[in-house]
């Protein structure tokens, strides 16, 4: 991982605060420890403590909060909704936070170009619910829709339940502009969905973490709007068939938007905070071994026969209950229970590490039996579900933080996790980033040539590492 830039420095002089006070005048700067707290911390539970936090409104402020920070070598961490679950937005060496919230604008949506164009600040769920009244589409949909940003989004290329059909963040984003290190503004792609003219500088900011620039326009592609779609929820006796029904929809010709699973353990720790239809044995571990929810879109002439296509695909594996949705009012209480997983985990401990590995597709049996074994071996609960269709994993290991055999035995379950997914052809991270939890663990994956080549590309756009300082290769 990339360590802080000697040239930084270590903290704001009266000088610097005169300055940020100036472009920044009433609320747009925060200097109050109370108050910037909470700005030091993201999802993934770090926490570091910023120098001040401002909120630019323009472009204009950003231009000059970044000519001035390279010029005095002052770390810029940007942020915004700090949804993150990796520490990329967590101000590891201090410096000033950039958040991104109050440029909040849909500047543009257009249904003959099937694009938009949006300030980095704007509320993915709110943009989406805008789009669809216009009869488009925006598919990325992170767990966190409903409060991160698509700011935030772009910078971690965030994935989410439809991407085994839709793809993720990078494949809907067109367009960039951005300011770099020392105010300097580039515009990286278009309005076009099509462009071969020079190297995609667009798609190398997506998932860069704040460490190349700093949106402050976004142009994002759209897709016409499903006319509905359909729900199926199945549970098995076992986490065998609970994945050959998954390939059997596959081999069916069938393509879902989201193919989503839950092992025994995620399963039994639902039912103790909700009242489940899969069925559970008196003694604890439930007949449930696995759930399998899948949704398809269409139109909703089509949507009746893709059910039972579903429906028949899966019926080789011996589902122990297989429910059905047709449109949103009969599939969100199915999708519901995927979503309890999170605070379910915490029935099984206080504490996790939360990890989302993928693997090739065809190798995910392996994967989770070898990650749940591991779990077992080292006396550790080990939690898996996650987005099935495209092989990404989560691997939530729960133990007790406050026990320090428990802790080493956790951490050691983690790195066990890491070189399993790597030795299947794997990476250590599907849609979270690597930030400052992964950050030590890059060089297992990647090689000293590849680091070398990001490092470099890095100094181009920061030549004097003032952006994120601490995250990296």
């Amino acid at each position: 991982m990339t360590q802080l830039a000697t040239s930084l420095v270590s903290g704001l002089t009266p000088a610097h605060l005169r300055f940020l006070e100036g472009l920044f005048p009433g609320e747009g700067l925060t200097v109050a420890p109370a108050e910037m707290a909470v700005y030091g911390a993201d999802s993934s539970r770090r926490a570091g403590m910023p120098w001040a936090v401002v909120r630019p409104r323009t472009e204009e402020q950003m231009v000059e909060l970044l000519r001035w920070a390279q010029a005095e070598g002052v770390p810029i961490v940007p942020r915004a909704r700090g949804t993150g679950m990796s520490g990329g937005a967590v101000p590891a060496f201090g410096g000033v936070v950039v958040s991104c919230l109050l440029m909040d604008t849909v500047l543009d949506v257009d249904s003959e170009d099937f694009c938009a164009e949006v300030e980095p600040g704007v509320v993915t769920a709110q943009f989406q619910a805008l789009v669809q009244k216009r009869k488009l589409f925006y598919p990325p949909d992170p767990a966190s829709l409903k409060i991160s940003t698509l700011g935030g989004n772009v910078a971690t290329c965030a994935g989410g339940m439809r991407a085994v059909k839709y793809g993720v963040t990078r494949d809907y984003v067109l367009g960039v502009r951005a300011v770099l290190p020392g105010g300097k503004i580039v515009n990286a792609g278009g309005r076009t969905h099509k462009n071969v003219v020079g190297l995609d500088l667009a798609r190398l900011f997506v998932g860069s973490c704040g460490t190349l620039g700093i949106f402050t326009k976004l142009t994002l592609k759209l897709l016409p709007l499903p006319e509905g779609s359909a729900t199926v929820l199945a549970a098995f006796g076992s986490l065998g068939e609970a994945l050959e029904g998954a390939r059997e929809v596959f081999r069916a010709g069938i393509l879902p938007t989201a193919m989503e699973f839950l092992d025994a353990k995620a399963c039994w720790g639902i039912g103790q905070i909700k009242d489940v239809p899969w069925p559970a044995s008196p003694d604890g571990e439930g007949a449930t071994k696995a759930v399998l929810v899948l949704k398809v879109d269409g139109s909703r002439s089509a949507l009746a026969a893709e059910l039972s296509r579903v429906e028949g695909a899966l019926a080789g594996s011996t589902p122990l209950c297989l429910l059905k949705g047709l449109g949103p009012a009969e599939e969100e209480p199915l999708w519901e229970l995927r979503r309890l997983v999170s605070p379910a985990v915490f029935r099984l401990g206080p504490d996790k590490l939360g990890e989302d590995v993928a693997v090739p597709r065809g190798r995910t049996v392996e994967a989770v039996e070898g990650f749940q074994a591991i779990g077992a071996e080292q006396g550790i609960h080990v939690v898996c579900y996650g987005h099935l269709g495209d092989g990404n994993i989560h691997v939530n290991i729960v133990y007790d933080a406050a026990d320090a055999d428990q802790r080493a035995r956790a951490k050691a379950c983690k790195e066990a996790v890491f070189r399993l997914t790597l030795s299947l052809g794997g990476t250590l991270s599907g849609e979270h980033g690597t930030g400052i939890t992964k950050g030590p663990y890059v060089p297992w994956q990647l090689g000293e040539e590849e680091r070398a080549l990001m490092a470099g590309i890095k100094g181009v756009f920061d030549p004097s590492g003032i952006l994120n300082p601490g995250k990296g290769w």
